[in-house]
């Protein structure tokens, strides 16, 4: 199942924790959309299966255009075979939804939304940088319902300085009283080059513990189980058939083309790292020049990618697919770190699959770590 992930690398403002690659600069973005077209047409030949997902990330694909964002599908649509039941994402934040240009990024073909809540707390949403406000979120997804949307995804942020588990708790229940097909939690994580990087360098701010952090995730696990959804992947929830086709195609290890600045890609034995600079990657897009790095997996790099994406998910890792697709069987060569990791409440284990408990998702690269191969 392959699929085509395009990269939007504008938003209207920075969130003090984001490290994605973005501009705030919304002069180019009519340039960057003609050049990520040409991108298509320089690399349709990079995925030669039929298109099954279509994921438009970020930044905010939200802030383009209607016609910005027909432009991008009728090209994908003109280049490569795509699957008329296609799963087609669109990441958004709430201040860009509305009644009329909802209507029209559904009628260009999007049947999935991802909309970034992140709190329902005014007072965080400030603190994070965060144009909207919580009552603006749950408008936008009403709204989104009003013109048809049945497939809609939302972000949350747990382990927020100040926030406890009565607090979280509290964010759980307003989030399941919206009913969405799909939620995807994430702890907040502070990055050097960001603004709540510097001011935790400056000892302005302090991150939850990390018990408390692993108290919330836990405690989100087990909540969202008990109302209905599944947990399949590290920090993602469904109801039974809303699981994001186009994320878990990423940790089954499928092929995909990304186009964009700062977009990868992956063909099975090799990534692709587009340049993670607006203006760097038109004029190479404009000039026919190199706008990208290619990196070539090495047999040892290829297990630990299987190992480390396949751990992520609730099915785990399939073992005699991978001793069928490596000729290696891990269970064998790995047999005493399975143990002591199983041992541990990490992992459940049997002749079939390795796959993490709760408690192991919480580490799950650590944990991957433990089971790789050396290069």
């Amino acid at each position: 199942m392959a699929g085509i992930y395009i990269h939007i690398p504008f938003c209207r403002q920075a969130c003090h924790y984001c490290d994605f690659h973005f501009s705030t600069n919304l002069t180019k973005q009519s340039q960057i959309t003609n050049a990520i077209c040409d991108e298509l047409r320089l690399r349709s030949d990079y995925v030669n299966e039929q298109i099954e997902t279509i994921y438009f990330g970020g930044g905010t694909p939200s802030v383009l255009h209607s016609f910005e964002l027909a432009q991008i599908l009728s090209t994908i649509n003109d280049l490569f075979e795509v699957n008329p039941s296609s799963e087609v994402t669109l990441e958004a934040n709430p201040e860009d939804l509305n009644l009329s240009n909802l209507e029209q990024i559904r009628k260009n073909g999007v049947n999935r939304l991802s909309i970034g809540f992140q709190t329902f707390s005014d007072q965080k949403l400030r603190w994070m940088n965060r144009v909207h406000s919580s009552d603006q979120a749950m408008e936008s997804f009403r709204d989104a319902r009003r013109v048809g949307f049945k497939n809609i995804s939302i972000d949350l942020i747990y382990a927020l300085p100040g926030n406890d588990l009565t607090i979280w708790s509290e964010e759980l229940e307003r989030a399941i009283a919206l009913d969405s097909e799909h939620i995807s939690i994430y702890g907040l994580t502070i990055e050097e080059p960001t603004v709540f990087g510097h001011r935790k360098k400056a000892g302005e701010l302090q991150e939850v513990s990390e018990e408390e952090a692993a108290s919330q995730y836990l405690a989100t696990v087990e909540f969202l189980k008990s109302r209905g959804y599944d947990h399949y992947e590290v920090s993602n929830f469904s109801k039974p058939g809303f699981r994001s086709n186009h994320n878990s195609s990423y940790w089954a290890g499928e092929k995909y083309l990304g186009v964009g600045p700062g977009a990868h890609s992956f063909d099975g034995t090799s990534r692709q790292f587009n340049v993670r600079n607006n203006s760097k990657y038109l004029k190479a897009i404009n000039q026919g020049d190199s706008f990208f790095e290619i990196e070539k997996l090495s047999l040892n790099q290829q297990m630990n990618e299987r190992i480390l994406t396949n751990l992520r998910t609730s099915i785990g890792i399939d073992l005699d697919k991978f001793q069928s697709d490596f000729s290696i069987s891990l269970q064998d060569l790995h047999k005493n770190t399975i143990d002591v990791l199983a041992s541990e409440g990490l992992l459940n284990t049997d002749r079939k699959k390795l796959c993490l408990t709760p408690r192991g998702f919480l580490i799950a690269d650590e944990v991957a770590l433990k089971l790789f191969f050396d290069e």
